[in-house]
């Protein structure tokens, strides 16, 4: 049920066969929650192995699982869950994250009083295929402006993350669930319009894990990939300005926001394995983004000059344990 202040809150898992792999534990993180009024949807997106048999098998009358006669698509699966959300936030939760037993109810506590935000926001961790950290990063914007939030996130003083955000669900349902350009910002995308239009709460613990493994690398070494997140970067970065209020805060914005997805890009780009086609992707980015931060720059920056920097250091430290006449 839904009150003020004991508000539902939906956990929304789409699944496509991870029964033998990351759904369970992702299943058991969204079970183990030490709030207790929650909703867990598992849409299962016509899964071959044995998902139904998993999630049956908690027999947990708080899951809902909804096995689709066909593929429908990854992003409707998504939306799918969404759809079927009861509670007044929506968290989701992909079958391969995982969320801290306190970070629903962390989330639902830091509201103290405020009239429903549109998001709410916890710090994310950085996790390998088996469970490793590999960094943690604390939600440090501490309820700026709008525009703050842009530039901490261009900053990484936030991490935006699908498992760390609590959505309004009803002025998500309104803004038609969860899309973008090429449906690789879309989070983001959502995650922006709805903290401008309601505003957002900022949970500085670190309070889920993203898991990255070698199914979701971002299309890193992929050509059409790079291109696909190079243009929903573009379409972001265009709604993150039609979203403040002056001409002199949407041109700061659009200069960092162009240094910081040219960077993004770069870094899928540095994967392809053609020397060609990664030297005229580099350039490609180079020039989508309004030749911001030149593609010899970020090799500088990533190669050259992390060389440099530490052949100093090392000659610092040889000369100091130099003996002295």
């Amino acid at each position: 049920m839904n009150d003020d202040s004991n508000p539902l809150v939906s956990i929304g898992i789409p699944t496509y066969n991870r029964a033998d792999a990351y759904l369970k534990q992702a299943l058991e993180s969204a079970i183990n929650q030490t709030y207790p009024n929650i909703e867990i949807i598992v849409s299962d997106n016509c899964s071959t192995d044995h998902t139904e048999n998993l999630v049956k098998g908690f027999s947990n009358p708080r899951i809902r699982y909804y096995r689709h006669k066909e593929n429908i698509g990854a992003i409707n699966n998504f939306n799918y869950c969404l759809e079927q959300a009861k509670g007044t936030y929506f968290l989701m939760l992909h079958d391969d994250d995982l969320i801290d037993p306190d970070l629903v109810e962390a989330c639902i506590k830091a509201i103290s009083g405020v009239k429903e935000p549109g998001v709410i926001i916890a710090g994310t961790r950085l996790i390998d295929g088996n469970g490793k950290v590999v960094y943690e990063s604390p939600n440090r914007i501490n309820e700026g402006d709008i525009k703050d939030f842009f530039l901490g996130w261009f900053s990484s003083e936030v991490a935006l993350y699908l498992c760390s955000t609590l959505y309004h669900t009803k002025r998500l349902k309104e803004l038609g669930g969860f899309h973008s350009k090429t449906d690789h910002f879309l989070d983001v995308v959502a995650t922006v319009q709805l903290a401008s239009a309601y505003g957002r709460i900022d949970v500085y613990d670190v309070k889920a894990s993203f898991r990255r493994h070698s199914e979701n690398m971002g299309g890193s070494g992929n050509p059409s990939k790079v291109s696909a997140w190079s243009e929903d970067s573009l379409f972001l970065l265009d709604v993150m300005c039609g979203l403040l209020p002056n001409d002199l805060d949407k041109a700061e914005v659009r200069k960092l926001g162009n240094l910081y997805f040219t960077k993004k890009s770069y870094r899928l780009t540095s994967g392809i394995t053609s020397p060609s086609t990664r030297l005229s992707t580099y350039f490609k980015v180079y020039k989508m983004f309004d030749y911001s931060y030149s593609p010899v720059h970020f090799w500088y920056d990533t190669h050259l000059g992390i060389y440099i920097r530490s052949f100093i250091r090392k000659g610092k430290q040889i000369l100091k344990l130099a003996p002295s006449n």
